[in-house]
């Protein structure tokens, strides 16, 4: 049997390490896919931190991938062998409670992720669910579109569950890798945006994918640069690696508005005020990721937008260090993509 180059997590605060396996067969309902690409995602640093209970080691860590399916388990016969295709942070879930009846997946109580519970991309080949690998639409650049897995899904589908329309004021925290996505579905949504960033180091880069107004907080209290706006924020979108930033802009929302926080955050507690809640009917809701349908929407609007995040393409041989570079916070720039 031929061997596949890995990168796996021994276990919390222990570095990646390098190592060969087999190729895996696909089982009966799996697919094997021939990995193109797999971003590095924030949530690896929290895997890393040993923030999930659910967590295996030793694993191979990753869920924003794209590949191209080598071979199908008995049962599947879709999509075809050759096919490019994607997966995403939902590996698979139970398929009879009432969440996955519905379409809703990403909610199923036994739900398995990606990279922490079962081996996820940081690997030459990666063994998908039938149902939860998906078609890379014509047109996306599969190592461009990577981070579209987790950081656009979650994005995306967040901004619709929040109910963003063309109408929405729309205040983003952060610029990065989720914030950053967020700004461009949200102008392609025909939402007006201002993003709250803590210094005037993202102001241009806000700007230039089409903010109308940047709030930095070194400067200006970002709930009262809201109130400014119009009368506030129809939504608040946390996409930030922090709570504490949501908090201080809370109080900047429109009556009937909506906090939303997006991805995996650390469990630190969100505080906000009880009175202004109540009188002004405000909502705080949070998006973890999306089902397999989100994915495809996501990926359906990013395709027709033009929608892809910068990236920095890296070798699997140059993931440990740049893990390790992400968790002490020294990776600037572009969203770091495995490139195989």
């Amino acid at each position: 049997m031929s061997e596949m180059r890995v990168a796996q997590m021994d276990g919390p605060e222990r570095p990646l390490s390098l190592a060969g396996r087999p190729v895996p067969e696909p089982g009966p309902g799996e697919i094997l896919v021939k990995v193109i690409a797999c971003g590095m995602c924030f949530t690896e640093v929290n895997e890393f931190h040993g923030e999930y209970p659910f967590a295996r080691f030793p694993v191979v860590p990753g869920h924003e991938i794209t590949g191209t399916v080598a071979a199908l388990g008995s049962g599947v016969d879709w999509p075809a062998v050759g096919t490019r295709v994607c997966a995403q942070f939902l590996h698979h879930s139970d398929g009879t409670c009432d969440y996955c009846a519905r379409g809703d997946q990403i909610l199923c109580q036994k739900k398995v992720i990606t990279g922490i519970a079962v081996d996820g991309g940081y690997a030459e080949y990666f063994v998908g669910r039938a149902g939860y690998v998906t078609p890379l639409p014509d047109g996306l650049d599969p190592v461009a579109a990577a981070p579209l897995m987790c950081a656009g899904l979650t994005a995306f589908n967040g901004l619709r569950q929040a109910g963003v329309t063309s109408t929405s004021r729309v205040a983003i925290i952060g610029a990065g890798g989720v914030g950053g996505l967020a700004i461009r579905f949200a102008v392609a949504m025909g939402a007006r945006i201002t993003v709250i960033g803590r210094s005037q180091r993202d102001a241009d880069t806000a700007k230039t994918l089409g903010a109308e107004q940047y709030v930095a907080t070194d400067s200006q209290d970002p709930a009262e640069a809201l109130r400014a706006w119009d009368g506030g924020a129809d939504v608040i979108v946390n996409g930030a690696p922090s709570t504490a930033a949501a908090q201080a802009a809370f109080g900047g929302l429109a009556p009937d508005g909506t906090l939303l926080l997006l991805g995996y955050l650390p469990t630190e507690p969100l505080q906000l005020p009880t009175m202004p809640m109540v009188l002004g009917r405000l909502h705080a809701m949070a998006n973890p990721s999306g089902s397999p349908h989100d994915l495809r929407d996501t990926l359906a609007f990013a395709a027709a937008h033009n929608i892809l995040p910068d990236v920095v393409p890296v070798t699997l041989e140059q993931a440990p260090e740049t893990l390790a570079g992400m968790a002490a916070g020294t990776v600037r720039g572009g969203r770091r993509v495995i490139a195989f």
